[in-house]
């Protein structure tokens, strides 16, 4: 039995640790030659931020699909595949969506036409048509919000898109806790695999409760001093290198006319759709 649960909970680690690496750690579709990915930086942003202006503020679903649609086409001329893509974003979507939509399915929230009836225990909830109107507009205003977010990733280098941010006034401070997050989750992943490695090629599967928690608090205790420790070398490292206070780039953007060609051409598909 403790052997079942070990090798099930090393299963579950494993998944959650690829599933990390892959979808928010991975940099491969960025260096490909791609449509996006040849877009400066700084233009990507402002065109995502428009793209989700329009989604956030729009209340037709024809303006929502024709979003979408253009976010595969991108997906296609950006060399992504739209397996990986969707598989990537439609995670996310029902996670976060579906469960916060769901009350507003009932009369009680959402008054109206009744279309049918739902039974929980002894209580009777009405089903209203402006109820699934609102959760299905609320879930496809989601779905686009989290595609642009996606594909912007997925599409730009993390360093690249740091530096556009900072270009495009956002304060430093964050710029930069953004960029050590970043690069203290990628370590913490590999530590984490590392350190359960070690742990069952010394102990196996089955382990005693008490053991196991000793176990897991000991890990965590060290991991925690280890990353006071490397806070600490981080930031002596970046002062013997000339830091003070903003982080210079090595690598400068430059803005081409296809740049601005492809900002205005989002922004005028936006200002149409916003207007359906």
């Amino acid at each position: 039995m403790f052997a079942q649960r070990g090798r099930f909970i090393e299963r579950s680690l494993r998944a959650v640790l690829s599933f990390i690496n892959d979808a928010v750690l991975a940099e491969t579709h960025a260096g490909r030659p791609g449509f996006l990915q040849a877009r400066d930086p700084r233009v990507k942003i402002a065109a995502s931020l428009i793209l989700l202006a329009v989604a956030v503020t729009t209340k037709s679903f024809a303006a929502l699909a024709g979003l979408y649609l253009i976010i595969a086409l991108l997906v296609l001329c950006s060399r992504i595949g739209l397996g990986f893509f969707f598989a990537r974003t439609w995670v996310f979507v029902p996670i976060f969506a579906l469960a916060m939509v769901l009350p507003a399915l009932f009369s009680f929230f959402s008054p109206g036409d009744v279309v049918g009836h739902v039974r929980i225990f002894a209580l009777t909830l009405s089903v209203t048509r402006q109820g699934i109107l609102g959760a299905a507009l609320f879930v496809s205003r989601v779905a686009v919000c989290v595609s642009v977010a996606v594909l912007l990733a997925l599409t730009t280098r993390h360093s690249a898109l740091l530096r556009a941010l900072r270009f495009l006034g956002v304060p430093q401070i964050y710029v930069m806790t953004m960029g050590m997050t970043y690069r203290y989750i990628h370590l913490f992943v590999e530590i984490v695999g590392d350190t359960f490695t070690a742990i069952r090629s010394r102990v196996g599967h089955a382990v005693a409760v008490p053991s196991g928690r000793r176990i897991v608090a000991w890990n965590i205790a060290s991991l925690w001093h280890r990353s006071f420790d490397m806070h600490l070398q981080v930031h002596r490292a970046m002062i013997a290198r000339g830091y003070r206070g903003e982080a210079v780039a090595a690598r400068l953007f430059k803005t081409t006319r296809k740049d601005w060609m492809w900002l205005f051409a989002v922004a005028a598909v936006g200002y149409l759709l916003w207007t359906l």
